[in-house]
């Protein structure tokens, strides 16, 4: 007993001829339906360069658009002539021009002999499986579609709303289940000429001809009502991106197929010489006999898959930004966002720096400038200090920020002075550890030199702003890592929050306490400062309650809980 090859080819037609040839030397009848799109004369020379070829045949010719009934009715008619001229064969494989052999026929045709009532069609209900892509998986056997996805896809779409606004649904002959699958299948004689020779095939026939993508359908169906025994699967490997579109194989697939240990595997590109060489060989130099296993590759297109749409954390195509919520996080790595501390303290930078190892910078959206470390006007990745490129998108500049220095944590101030339109992105950052100090800006104010006047009115101001951005804090869309104290509860007891945010940013080194701390501003008067603003009709509420007349850095009258600092 062989095995007969079904070939569909439309392009590529010398690389159709050696896989031909490669079939046919290991004993295989072929019967081969080239596409009406391919031009009469090209079709007469892939002829004649076969024809010293025995046990092999043309079939009639479809047209074999994609999703269209032509992929049926080509395999319908090569596979009548395979059976009818062809007694022996008791498989028949459909491949495609394109497919190519990854292990020796013999071994297939050993394997197929084994298993002689056994049919391989991938064939699952579209309930049971989510491979369906575009919108349609039951409707496709409920609906009519009698124009082309390709070339007519307005009519098309039009056409499937109008059926949908009509609620005309299409009853399937026979109280039939509809199937679907690789349309890559290996058939017994039994089971095929059983299909062939249905007396209701001629309905059958019409009513999938006006199913969507019928290829993947038709066989798929009606092989579960003959079959003795399905194997649902394929014998080709065949792999689909994200889209639908099937996955071209090049030279540095090699290795890749030879792991799969599958028969047969397409879509092989025309080029991809390395691959036809190493594969249409002999029998020493192919591969293994073992048990065909796509899934020990499918982890691989999983990634690749993945990858493809979604991209790595943090990373962006400057031609094509993705669209809002199908980005894959807005940074690749952790850093540090510290609200009201450079206010409160002192050379809060450069002590948090020696403390973490960290890079830490200024006001980064600062009005006038990107405040780099150390004074830095140009930093990892080209990065200007200029506000104007850094406003231009600061979202991308957050970024390619922490993407330019990945490898390396960083922490920069932030404040209501600075550019705000960076907050939500922020906020929803779960990369991002943001910790408030909420009303020190009021510290800077207090310092001034300015017209009491002036100071109401921008206090007023940056209360308003800080306002907003905890409001966005507390949202329940918000995913960094936030801390929020009050100024007030903050300096009655500083180390214990210190010491956490120290511990957050290394959690790799061993916990220690700290042995330096940084200097805190002096805040003698300023709880008589927020009262003059109270009394001047602006109400500091974000600072917490200070006392008016008791000076903060006198002794309390109450013993404190002691921290201890080593």
């Amino acid at each position: 007993m062989s095995v007969g090859i079904v070939m569909l080819v439309h392009t590529a037609l010398g690389r159709a001829e050696e896989v031909a040839r490669h079939w046919s030397a290991a004993g295989c009848p072929l019967v081969i339906h080239a596409d009406v799109s391919v031009p009469i004369k090209t079709f007469k020379a892939f002829q004649k360069s076969l024809e010293d070829l025995p046990d092999i045949r043309f079939s009639k010719r479809h047209r074999c658009e994609w999703g269209t009934w032509g992929l049926v009715a080509a395999s319908q008619c090569a596979a009548e002539m395979m059976l009818a001229d062809f007694p022996q064969v008791r498989h028949v494989y459909l491949a495609s021009g394109s497919c190519l052999p990854l292990r020796p026929v013999t071994e297939l045709i050993d394997y197929l002999a084994a298993r002689p009532q056994t049919d391989f069609i991938e064939s699952a209900t579209t309930a049971d499986v989510p491979w369906t892509i575009g919108g349609l998986d039951a409707e496709r056997f409920t609906l009519r579609f009698p124009f082309s996805w390709r070339r007519q896809r307005n009519l098309f779409d039009r056409y499937v709303a109008l059926q949908r606004a009509l609620r005309i649904k299409r009853r399937i002959p026979g109280g039939m289940v509809p199937h679907m699958g690789s349309q890559w299948w290996c058939l017994t004689r039994q089971t095929l000429s059983a299909i062939l020779s249905d007396p209701a095939r001629a309905t059958y026939d019409r009513y999938f001809s006006k199913v969507w993508i019928p290829d993947e359908s038709y066989f798929q169906t009606l092989a579960r009502q003959y079959s003795r025994q399905i194997e649902s699967r394929s014998l080709t490997l065949s792999k689909f991106d994200y889209q639908g579109k099937p996955h071209i194989f090049y030279d540095d697939h090699l290795q890749l197929l030879r792991r799969s240990d599958c028969f047969v595997a397409r879509k092989i590109w025309p080029q991809a010489s390395r691959l036809y060489d190493a594969f249409l060989t002999d029998e020493a130099g192919a591969m293994k006999r073992t048990e065909p296993n796509p899934a020990k590759i499918d982890r691989i297109f999983s990634k690749a898959v993945e990858r493809r749409t979604r991209g790595r954390p943090g990373l962006y195509m400057q031609s094509r930004f993705p669209v809002e919520t199908r980005e894959n996080g807005l940074t690749c790595a952790k850093y540090s966002v510290f609200q009201g501390f450079s206010a409160l303290f002192e050379n809060f930078e450069p002590w948090l720096a020696r403390a973490t190892s960290a890079r830490v910078h200024g006001h980064l959206f600062a009005p006038e400038r990107a405040d780099f470390s150390e004074g830095e006007t140009v930093i990892n990745g080209a990065l200007s200090d200029s506000a104007a490129l850094r406003d231009y998108n600061p979202h991308a500049f957050l970024a390619n920020l922490i993407w330019n220095t990945r490898g390396e944590r960083q922490c920069f101030q932030f404040g209501p002075r600075d550019n705000q339109e960076i907050n939500w992105d922020i906020a929803k950052d779960p990369n991002a550890q943001i910790s408030v100090i909420s009303g020190a800006w009021a510290v800077p104010l207090f310092q001034s030199n300015s017209n009491f006047s002036d100071i109401r009115s921008e206090a007023a101001r940056l209360q308003q702003i800080e306002s907003t951005h905890l409001e966005t804090l507390r949202s329940s869309w918000t995913k960094a890592r936030v801390r929020v104290w009050t100024m007030a509860e903050f300096i009655e007891a500083p180390m214990e929050p210190l010491q956490t945010i120290i511990d957050e940013i290394g959690p790799g080194q061993p916990q220690r306490g700290l042995s330096e701390v940084p200097k805190m501003a002096d805040l003698t008067g300023f709880g008589q400062f927020l009262q003059n603003l109270k009394n001047q009709g602006m109400h500091p509420y974000l600072m917490g309650n200070f006392p008016v007349m008791h000076d903060l850095h006198e002794a309390p009258t109450s013993a404190r809980k002691p921290y201890l600092v080593r």
